[in-house]
């Protein structure tokens, strides 16, 4: 990876976290924004629209910022357990173990007496799943090692990636967050490796 590659991966991420976001804040909020089109507002919808890919641009740096971390920390796991085997079993008890806490603590936290546990739950899995359909196609690509390097990428570091809208647990910023930063980290975990092999 050398200084082109770098710039490169950084502003093409940041251009599909600034759209992404865009795209997902309409959709989010469509019930505040609606209005702006029926009656063709253009300057107000252009407004909101570089709102929101401003705000796109923050969820990409965060979603840059941990993928590199996790560059870093998987070396230093490799290294400290000497087996890919083993540094993929205490990913996967990582995995679980957040994927338990998201539901768990949320649920304990934030909900109302008498609701349900099921929307929460929802949550996680979607976010389990998503992660598996990237991993799939990553290991496809590269190699079946990195299956489960990957699959902790998704879940783990983008649950810690959307920690801070977690903490106030706002629906609409919930999940303003959350899509782009899967998007993003899809996006650079099946693109570092295309690029690598330029």
């Amino acid at each position: 990876m050398n200084s082109r590659k770098w710039v490169q991966l950084f502003f093409s991420t940041l251009f599909v976290g600034g759209i992404s976001t865009g795209i997902v804040g309409f959709a989010v909020k469509w019930n505040e924004y609606a209005h702006l089109f029926t009656s063709f507002e253009i300057k107000e919808i252009l407004s909101v629209l570089v709102w929101l890919i401003g705000v796109g641009f923050i969820f990409s740096v965060i979603s840059q910022m941990g993928f590199f971390a996790y560059l870093t920390i998987h070396r230093f796991g490799l290294g400290i357990f000497r087996s890919v085997s083993l540094w993929n079993a205490v990913q996967i008890v990582l995995i679980a173990f957040v994927l338990f806490d998201l539901v768990y603590f949320r649920y304990q936290l934030f909900a109302k007496e008498g609701e349900s546990i099921v929307s929460y739950v929802l949550v996680a899995l979607f976010i389990f799943l998503f992660g598996l359909i990237v991993a799939y196609v990553k290991m496809r690509e590269t190699n079946k090692e990195a299956f489960i390097p990957a699959l902790f990428f998704m879940v783990v570091v983008t649950v810690i990636e959307w920690f801070p809208v977690l903490r106030i647990n706002e629906e609409n910023w919930l999940y303003l967050m959350l899509f782009p930063l899967l998007i993003c980290n899809a996006y650079q975990l099946l693109t570092l490796h295309r690029l690598l092999r330029k």
